[in-house]
Formats: structure tokens, sequence, C-alpha cells
């Protein structure tokens, strides 16, 4: 979850079923335009809004780096996270969660502190990529 409309979508919908959703925020913490989140600057109003909703539970962050063929070169990524979530703990926001790492670099995302990690590729495989047929680009 990145913002305030989302978490407000989200607390509406486990509202509806009579459920506290646990929610993790996805900080950006890369310059990367396919990276998502909410910006370090934004996450403090994000964590006090999304803490206020009765059907929010507010888990902990996650973050993706930029892909790097050397997993040691995401560690300042995992490092950054590890401090704004000390940060967080400190004003009084649980992030006992952190989700961060993937099936190249998880080891190091262990390393600096993640409790989550995505290891999709390493169990399962390479996705395969959609190919367009010859003649249908554009449909």
């Amino acid at each position: 979850m990145d913002s305030t409309g989302l978490a407000g979508e989200i607390n509406k919908a486990a509202g509806r079923i009579g459920k506290v959703q646990k929610i993790l925020i996805q900080v950006k913490l890369a310059d990367e335009e396919t990276k998502h989140g909410v910006s370090e600057k934004e996450l403090m109003q994000l964590m006090e809004e999304a803490s206020l909703m009765d059907h929010l539970s507010l888990e902990g962050l996650m973050t993706m780096p930029p892909y790097f063929d050397d997993p040691a070169q995401a560690r300042p990524y995992f490092r950054r996270l590890g401090e704004i979530a000390e940060n967080a703990r400190a004003r009084g926001f649980t992030t006992r969660e952190l989700s961060m790492g993937m099936s190249h670099d998880f080891e190091t995302a262990i390393e600096e502190g993640a409790t989550m990690v995505r290891v999709g590729t390493a169990i399962f495989g390479e996705r395969p990529r959609n190919r367009v047929r010859e003649g249908t680009a554009g449909l």
C-alpha cells in the first residue's frame, strides 16, 4: 500500500466483510520510474493516516531496490529501510515486518533485517515473457 487513497479503499473493503486487514507500506527509495511507493518525506503522514483507519493493521514496511547484478549493491537500500523502520518505531508505529529482497538478493536483505522475502523465481523459475504475435501489436 502506498497512498492514503489506497489505504481508504482497503479499509472500506475490509470493513464491508468485518475484517482488519494487515498491511505493509511500500517506500520508494530508488529513483526509478518502474518503482512505486510513498516517498520518505510523506511516509510518516501516511503511517499516521493509515493507523487511524479502523479496519487496517499497519504491520511494517516494504521496498524494492533497483536490480543489481551484484546483490551487495542493494544493501544501502535495505539498510535505509531498516533505519526508517527504527525511526517509525521510535514514534510509536508498529514496523515489525520488513519486506525486502527477492530471489537474487534475499540473502543481503536478510542480513539487513528482512523478515519477509519474495523468492518466487528461485522456487518456480523465470516467468515466461508475454510475446506479441506478429500483426497483433497495438490491439
